[in-house]
């Protein structure tokens, strides 16, 4: 990944960090490893944590961000939420994923938040 790939994949896991604090969220976890895979944010509110995968973007000339997290990525993040909940989890949660675009064009910043987004993925 370039550094300037990675720098905008940064400031869109803080931009999402922080609206997501807005709406109400504990942000538990940022950047969860599990091997070499890892979950961009880990939220929690009242009972109900969701595992957010973030997708930024600086333009739709390849589609909207929420629209990249194909199957694989699914899958590798099922497997680092099983990890956590396993060494983190709350008894009784209610666990989800949800993804979040962040459409960075010019100054002005689009979110769009699609809550529990995909169900767990084995394999």
């Amino acid at each position: 990944m370039t550094k300037s790939r990675q720098a905008l994949g940064l400031l869109g896991e803080r931009i999402a960090a922080r609206w997501l604090s807005r709406q109400g969220w504990d942000i538990v976890a940022h950047r969860f490893r599990s091997g070499h895979r890892d979950v961009d944010l880990i939220v929690r509110q009242g009972g109900v944590v969701a595992f957010v995968e973030v997708k930024a973007r600086r333009g739709e000339g390849f589609g909207s961000p929420v629209e990249a997290v194909h199957v694989r990525k699914r899958r590798e993040l099922s497997r680092s939420a099983q990890v956590w909940v396993d060494r983190h989890g709350p008894p009784g949660a209610l666990y989800r994923f949800d993804v979040i675009g962040v459409l960075l064009d010019g100054e002005r910043v689009r979110i769009r938040h699609v809550p529990d987004a995909f169900s767990l993925v084995g394999g």
